[in-house]
């Protein structure tokens, strides 16, 4: 025989050897309980296929829960359309005549879906062994438990790795050794996770007494911790409630120290903020740059309620100075003006403001702890909009006049102050903050023709705590009030805290009419 037929017989006999291997499967015996199987059977299956760690487990796991998988005789398929899977090697198979589906009830789903997550925790994305570490958080089926710890043994995140190790203790307590049982008490203990307190109170009466007060001792631990989060978490919504309160005040403060305007139209003001902010997102809606719309929405509502604070300040109030009962029934009548305006231009229903990209979801500091970012940026705005007024009215011309015109009017129209002109530029100051307000509530809540109507007696109390015409005054009682309000809330609701506040307002006011600072100058002092 010639060299060359010789390699060519030796190249057949090699791929007809190669042919002869056997497939690797997965585990037979797995599949078959899957397939024909009772209840708690099909369960364990799961878990055998899910311990094997082979990824192609989760194409037959799906194939279950999404109803393809059929049986014909003993042989179990994947059937996609017109073409058929051996559910064991997952190679392709003649389409047999008579099938039977087999079916996959609520409670079988539910561990396909743990198993499936449990399948990720391999993969290279950290992302997704992420969120399989999540839902396995939730509770996970014992036959996991080899998978989840090799996916410990190699997983090099932390964060990660630190949820598997809570997912693994909650299967040690429930199915371990004595010494596993306390290790996994140990384990829970360190943790800051309210599913973990959930375990531990499981046991906390065992009838082991070294068990019994190791998870009594890690139950303390972990309330103490999960209370710190419940503390941080109040001060941070009692910052956050400040914030809005202060975007709120801030405008009538200036409003209301500078001319003595009570003007029951300010939290309408908000209001055109608001949907001024739902117009400008409704020009950016189909856009590339959706996401970025409050960079015009801010400028936007800040202009409008500005503007529309100026016609009235123009057109009614100034007419009305000296005067406040008259001026008060006046801007209450405005603001139902206001109010019905907006009812026909945009109808009585709320309307929706979306927040961009970046303001979704939150921070978590801890495990019972997130701080949303729509709320943390609220914040930023809020000291934002308070340094820039800080600095108009300390270090410019036009906050020397306001100064000055809030001090002592007659003396400031002396030395050639434009009263009339500073009070119009004023209105339009403090109507323009109430309009960036707005937009900042757009963000936290649905924009209605009534969303005004809830913090104008807020503001009100705000402005009248802190002083009339005290910037540092305003700040300080925002945050107070907010304080206060979400302390109540926690301990008696939120109506209670309410009324618990005004009449803490109205007894403060008796006993300091000048509120928290009082204000100071010569004008004052004669």
């Amino acid at each position: 025989m010639s060299p060359g037929r010789m390699a060519r017989a030796a190249a057949a006999a090699l791929f007809l050897s190669a042919c002869a291997l056997p497939v690797h499967a997965l585990d037979r015996a797995a599949v078959q309980r899957l397939a024909f199987g009772e209840s708690d059977e099909r369960l364990a299956a799961i878990g055998a296929l899910v311990a094997e760690g082979d990824p192609r487990a989760a194409e037959v796991l799906r194939a279950l829960a999404e109803g393809e998988m059929q049986t014909s005789g003993k042989a179990v398929l994947i059937v996609k359309g017109e073409q058929a899977l051996d559910a064991f090697t997952l190679q392709d198979v003649p389409l047999p005549a008579e099938r039977e589906d087999v079916v996959a009830n609520n409670r079988l789903r539910g561990a396909i879906g743990d198993a499936l997550a449990a399948l990720k925790l391999l993969s290279p994305e950290a992302s997704e062994r992420a969120a399989a570490a999540k839902v396995l958080a939730g509770g996970a089926d014992a036959g996991m438990r080899g998978l989840i710890e090799k996916a410990i043994a190699q997983e090099k995140e932390a964060d990660i790795r630190a949820t598997l190790e809570m997912v693994l203790a909650g299967m040690q307590l429930k199915g371990g050794s004595k010494e596993e049982r306390l290790a996994a008490i140990r384990t829970l203990g360190g943790s800051g996770n309210p599913s973990s307190k959930t375990l531990l109170l499981e046991v906390a009466n065992d009838a082991d007494e070294e068990i019994r007060l190791a998870a009594q001792r890690s139950l303390r631990a972990i309330e103490g911790r999960l209370a710190w989060g419940e503390r941080i978490g109040l001060a941070f919504a009692g910052v956050s409630l400040g914030s809005i309160l202060l975007l709120a005040a801030l405008g009538l403060a200036i409003t209301y120290g500078l001319m003595g305007v009570i003007n029951m139209a300010h939290g309408e003001l908000i209001m055109i903020g608001a949907y001024a902010t739902y117009v400008v997102q409704g020009f950016f809606r189909n856009s590339a740059f959706f996401d970025w719309y409050l960079l015009a929405a801010v400028p936007a509502a800040f202009v409008v309620s500005g503007l529309v604070g100026m016609a009235l300040e123009r057109s009614v109030i100034r007419w009305l100075y000296g005067r406040p009962l008259e001026t008060l029934l006046a801007t209450w009548g405005i603001s139902l003006v206001l109010i019905q305006t907006m009812r026909t231009l945009f109808g009585a229903q709320n309307v929706q403001v979306e927040n961009p990209a970046f303001m979704s979801g939150g921070v978590q500091l801890l495990a019972n702890l997130v701080l949303p970012w729509n709320r943390i940026m609220i914040v930023a705005f809020a000291a934002a909009v308070l340094v820039s007024m800080w600095l108009l009215l300390t270090k410019t011309r036009m906050g020397l006049h306001m100064r000055g015109v809030t001090q002592n009017r007659a003396m400031a129209s002396c030395v050639g102050v434009p009263t009339a002109r500073v009070d119009t530029w004023a209105f339009g100051l403090g109507s323009g903050i109430a309009g960036l307000a707005g937009c900042a509530l757009s963000q936290v809540g649905n924009v209605g023709p009534d969303l005004g109507q809830g913090y104008i007696v807020d503001s009100f109390m705000v402005v009248v705590f802190g002083g009339v015409g005290q910037l540092a005054g305003t700040v300080l009682a925002a945050l107070v009030l907010g304080f206060a309000n979400k302390l109540l809330e926690s301990w008696s609701g939120a109506v209670l805290a309410k009324i618990a506040v005004l009449v803490f307002i109205i007894v403060f006011i008796q006993r300091r009419p000048q509120g928290l600072f009082a204000l100071k100058g010569r004008a004052v002092e004669a």
